[in-house]
């Protein structure tokens, strides 16, 4: 009798599937439910961000970074800053410096929380999505005291901040940390260490840290796979070298570094780590200073460029700037840490079934509005 051999099949998941994070579509050529090949295709979010920052003014820019990665426009606003800072040899008050950190840590939370929440969500696990969404919301509360909106700020401004934090920001600030603790403890209890979510992360997708560099992984993602590298440690931006926090690494939770797993559980280490930094950042908060005096009246930079990197809840977010000496930049470039994570799931993904592809991408975190820019 001759062997029996199954005729490969083409399969589009998405566009408009809720497992793939937004419009993206993954081209899937399998062999009944064994993936042989992951194609994603993207520009079903194109922002034209690059193009419209070279029409507008420096401060006009900063409102269009938030609208890249949705999930973390703190981050994205404090790395664009501290470019054009870098550029014009601003000087930030220490009261800025403290407060940046604190909504940037505040923003890597309330995005790590969404990372684990649609994951489990991903694997058919309800329950997480709803508890992490929940201690979100407190964290959109502190944004909404300072602020005044939930999604998109605006707030974090080149040369200081758009005003000081509100009366009782700081207090309510301390309650949610005091709170958090025991709110991580019931994730890990509900996901961690669930025997079905083992099974579905554990060894699934695994990413070796030679394929991880390969592909310009950063973030949480190449952590995951052992490597330790984070820019608030290696080269350390803002004041981040005034505090004391770990990097969690992957550890195998069955002797294999670098699969779903670890890319979940690393994420949830950081959130602890990055509540951390917050308390210490409090403790150590300025009573004085003005966070708007050193804005800039004219924002006009000198010839020349800058490359400016910051450690975003998804990776390595770069900032590329050449100025002409206008008040408009002449070129600005993002390097955006989801793209190059993306781009390695057709190298982590062949040979495991359809199901665990679903897996995967939500072990990569990925935002498509900054993968498409």
């Amino acid at each position: 009798m001759g062997r029996l051999h199954a005729e490969e099949m083409i399969l589009n998941m998405g566009p408009q599937h809720p497992s793939t994070h937004g419009v993206l579509r993954l081209k899937l050529t399998t062999d009944g439910e064994i993936v042989s090949k992951i194609e994603p295709v993207i520009g079903y979010l194109h922002r034209s961000f690059e193009k419209h920052a070279e029409n507008l003014e420096y401060q006009m820019v900063t409102p269009f970074t938030g609208r890249c990665d949705y999930l973390a426009a703190m981050g994205s606003e404090h790395g664009y800053a501290m470019a054009v800072e870098k550029m014009m040899g601003i000087e930030l008050p220490e009261r800025v410096e403290y407060l940046r950190v604190v909504f940037a840590e505040l923003q890597r939370i309330a995005s790590h929380l969404v990372a684990v929440g649609t994951f489990g969500l991903d694997v058919g696990a309800i329950t997480p999505f709803i508890y992490c969404f929940r201690e979100r919301e407190l964290i959109l509360d502190l944004f909404e005291m300072a602020s005044g909106a939930r999604l998109l700020y605006n707030y974090i401004w080149i040369g200081g901040l758009a005003h000081d934090v509100p009366p009782g920001f700081v207090e309510k600030t301390y309650e949610f940390l005091d709170a958090f603790d025991k709110r991580v403890a019931e994730y890990n209890q509900i996901l961690t260490g669930n025997k079905i979510f083992i099974e579905r992360a554990a060894d699934i997708g695994v990413m070796t840290p030679e394929v991880a560099i390969n592909y310009g992984v950063t973030g949480p993602s190449l952590r995951a796979s052992g490597v330790n590298i984070d820019i608030r440690k290696t080269q350390p931006y803002s004041i981040y070298d005034r505090f004391d926090f770990e990097i969690p690494l992957g550890e195998g939770l069955q002797g294999t570094v670098g699969d779903s797993w670890d890319r979940y559980y690393v994420r949830v280490l950081e959130m602890l780590e990055s509540a951390k930094i917050i308390r210490q950042a409090l403790d150590q908060l300025p009573v004085e200073g003005d966070v708007k005096s050193a804005i800039p009246k004219r924002i006009r930079p000198p010839k020349g460029e800058v490359y400016f990197r910051s450690e975003n809840p998804r990776g390595e977010l770069g900032y590329y700037i050449v100025s002409n000496g206008k008040n408009v930049p002449l070129r600005v470039k993002m390097r955006s840490p989801a793209f190059s994570n993306l781009s390695v799931i057709n190298e982590i993904g062949q040979g495991f079934m359809i199901s665990d592809v679903i897996a995967i991408l939500g072990s990569l975190d990925i935002v498509l509005g900054e993968i498409d820019r």
